[in-house]
């Protein structure tokens, strides 16, 4: 099993953290997560494409984790792609799928007249509602959706991947939340969110100390994410969706390490994880991180 970070930022834009999005590959399927701004690029750089994803997961609705979705579906048709987006997302995401394509509709109608193109089935869309408890497969990797806290949002979930004898957490948004911390008990990687509260300070006319309060009591704190770890007793814990995006990374560094005595790694955009291995890709840089020793 593989993941790579496709995008490790938040809703504010960044050069170097596009939006919210990962990448799971195992035995020849390839599972991608969110579809935050700049993910059709990030996933041409990650040495695949919108044609060669079976399905889209969305964590929830947020527009970070949702916004180059009518991209993604245009691009893939034009990647060669002949056959659906398959969309699994929380309740609502069909409404929110049938909205978007009717706002593109006339622009689509336009393109497939005048382009040509030998086939428009991989502008359909098929969507999937979620519930928690469910276990979706594809092939041999196998996709558990869990709940996770993020309210006021309603439905926002996590999932746990599954293959080859190694397993995959990632949070999606969230505080802190003991039935992720259940579920992702002994995986071997926990892919979390990050807010670093002290790096928001109060701006006046940018945001009041009530702004900073309420976007850090729905996601999950650079001092709390390394204890969650610890309680969950994952193998390796990575950091990703970092609020706000531009950060002291050895600082965080250091804050999470102080509750977790396994590897922590600070994610970025492309960086690579091979779960069967235990080896991180970063550009030209290769390291190993610890396996869980399952018997």
């Amino acid at each position: 099993m593989e993941l790579t970070l496709l995008g490790t930022g938040c809703p504010s834009a960044h050069l170097e953290r596009y939006g919210p999005a990962a990448l799971v590959r195992h035995a020849g399927q390839t599972i991608l997560v969110d579809c935050g701004s700049g993910v059709t690029q990030r996933l041409i750089a990650a040495g695949s494409s919108g044609r060669d994803v079976d399905a889209l997961f969305l964590t929830h609705l947020h527009s970070d984790h949702i916004v180059d979705l009518y991209q993604l579906i245009i691009s893939s048709w034009h990647q060669g792609r002949e056959w659906p987006q398959r969309i699994f997302g929380p309740p609502g995401t069909k409404r929110y799928v049938d909205g978007l394509m009717k706002l593109w509709e006339p622009e689509r109608t336009l393109r497939i007249a005048h382009e040509e193109r030998d086939s428009t089935e991989g502008l359909e869309v098929e969507v999937i509602e979620l519930s928690p408890g469910d276990v979706h497969q594809f092939g041999r990797l196998s996709v558990e959706v869990v709940e996770v806290d993020h309210k006021p949002v309603r439905h926002a979930f996590g999932f746990i991947f599954a293959g080859g004898g190694r397993r995959l957490a990632i949070s999606g948004d969230t505080r802190r939340c003991q039935t992720l911390i259940d579920a992702a008990r002994g995986v071997d990687l926990l892919l979390h969110e990050v807010f670093i509260h002290y790096e928001l300070p109060v701006i006046p006319g940018l945001r009041t100390e009530r702004t900073v309060s309420n976007v850090a009591s729905y996601h999950t704190l650079s001092s709390d994410v390394g204890k969650i770890a610890g309680e969950a007793g994952v193998g390796c814990l990575v950091l990703t969706h970092f609020v706000p995006p531009s950060c002291d990374r050895d600082a965080v560094l250091d804050q999470v390490k102080a509750d977790f005595s396994g590897p922590v790694i600070v994610g970025e955009d492309l960086m690579s994880f091979d779960l069967q291995a235990g080896v991180l890709s970063y550009g030209q840089a290769r390291m190993s991180f610890p396996l869980i020793t399952r018997t």
